[in-house]
């Protein structure tokens, strides 16, 4: 007897499930997000597949067997590159340039001896070719297929053992017993099910495009994040040419690690010394500047921070910030307020220039001594980094890697590093550099005052140096 269909309704924004019809699910809140969907019923539970269960310690331990793709960043995002029988899902916005990126890549999987397996749901064989020659993709190991049967899909690929299968996109397959459209909850999932079987079946590493959702998602449910072995996005301002590369998840990876790249007519190129990219367009001796260190993976980036503070004004002035986090910087402005510096009645916007932002408290300090420059309309000491994690009661905190960012500092020709006390000793060595330890915010507060005042005297007594002068 045939099994007989089962009619559920699925939520298309979080994939909870239901008997019948709901106007608003009760997980996620969305209203007419349920969409039926029939499921074939089998009696398969408890039938017990494969060879069982076995002692961890017969398990024949191998080697990752790591494919480079020949892009020095992706493959340092991967973790060294792609893990055999590995399902890595590519997510951005439409046009952010996942389907480059991995055409790309494909080209370096192929430049061997072996066969990659492009297959493209959205666009027909031609179409790739147009974007190939303008990329200057050519090999005759990179094969094309127009497919968006998913049990297709996956028999070419068990028939041809590729290195590689790259699928444009998971919403564009389906598989035709579900009776759902292509891009549906129970579609995406059991497409997705069916390509991690056969990478771990026959060793192949599948690459998946998945676009993002309205609300910021990857590709639909969250239960395709689960699926797969990593997850690497690719973020990016519309109105720029830079794209940040970095993995949210990897089993066999850092989840850390970043890589800048440039949108080119000849497709992406990865910037070599990001930290002299992201500062190329700093205006030097400018009031709410400061240059922080901050750690991406395992590598050193300097960034600039900027700062803008209002006139004073009634009402509740904003607290802005772009590429900071929001919770950080209004415990920096309690701080500074202990520190004599009231901002209370005015606004605030604090921007992390070049389109990163910064997640670690590392950048505590220059966004303090931003927000101190702003407000007094005085620039910072010339050729000065500033790196230190900020606590409640106002001390600045160590922090890790500190030699590496002073190296970096020192590499891009700044002369002077504001970091912790406790990270002083430490990077004495590091780099000829000159070293301004810090314990206190409101010594940092202090030493601009100070330094302030210098300069006025130096200028006050410059400028009634001259008549005298004249008249000598």
């Amino acid at each position: 007897m045939s099994p007989k269909p089962v009619s559920v309704f699925a939520c298309q924004s979080c994939g909870a499930s239901s008997p019948k019809w709901l106007g608003r699910c009760p997980e996620c809140g969305e209203w007419n997000s349920f969409v039926e969907e029939v499921r074939s019923s089998t009696a398969a539970a408890g039938r017990i597949e494969g060879p069982g269960a076995r002692p961890l310690s017969d398990v024949s331990a191998r080697p990752d067997g790591r494919r480079e793709t020949s892009l020095p960043g992706l493959d340092r995002v991967l973790g060294g590159g792609l893990v055999a029988g590995s399902v890595v899902l590519v997510g951005g916005e439409p046009g952010i340039g996942k389907s480059t990126l991995l055409l790309q890549a494909s080209r370096g999987l192929a430049s061997g001896s072996g066969e990659v397996l492009y297959v493209t749901g959205e666009e027909s064989a031609e179409q790739v070719r147009l974007r190939a020659d303008r990329l200057g993709v050519s090999s005759a190991n990179l094969l094309v297929l127009a497919e968006t049967d998913a049990g297709r899909i996956v028999a070419e690929a068990a028939a041809r053992r590729p290195l590689a299968v790259v699928v444009d996109s998971i919403q564009a397959v389906r598989r035709p017993d579900l009776a759902s459209a292509p891009g549906t909850i129970s579609q995406v999932r059991e497409c997705a099910g069916a390509f991690v079987a056969c990478a771990k079946e026959h060793d192949v590493p599948i690459l998946l495009v998945g676009h993002v959702t309205k609300d910021g998602s990857l590709a639909g449910p969250k239960s395709l994040e689960h699926l797969v072995d990593a997850v690497v996005s690719i973020d990016g301002d519309r109105a720029s040419s830079r794209r940040i590369l970095r993995a949210v998840k990897n089993r066999f990876g850092p989840v850390d690690e970043v890589a800048l790249y440039e949108m080119t007519a000849s497709g992406l190129e990865e910037i070599a010394n990001a930290s002299a990219a992201l500062l190329s367009e700093r205006r030097a001796n400018v009031a709410g500047s400061a240059v922080t260190a901050t750690r991406e993976g395992t590598r050193s980036l300097l960034l600039e921070v900027q700062a803008l503070v209002g006139a004073p004004m009634a009402g509740s002035p904003r607290r802005v910030a772009i590429g900071v986090d929001a919770g950080r910087l209004a415990l920096l402005l309690a701080v500074l307020e202990r520190a004599g510096i009231s901002l209370s009645s005015r606004e605030v916007f604090v921007s992390c220039a070049g389109g990163l932002e910064v997640t670690e408290p590392a950048a505590d300090l220059a966004i303090v001594a931003a927000l101190v420059s702003s407000a007094r309309g005085e620039p910072l000491p010339e050729s000065s980094v500033f790196f230190g994690e900020i606590g409640l009661l106002g001390e600045v905190r160590r922090v890790p890697a500190a030699p590496a960012r002073v190296r970096e500092a020192a590499a891009l020709g700044f002369e002077r590093v504001y970091l912790p006390a406790g990270n002083s000793l430490e990077t004495s060595s590091a780099a000829r550099i000159e070293i301004r330890p810090v314990e206190r915010v409101a010594d940092l507060v202090r030493a601009f005052a100070t330094g302030s005042a210098k300069a006025s005297a130096r200028t006050s007594s410059r400028i009634g140096a001259g008549p005298m002068e004249s008249e000598g």
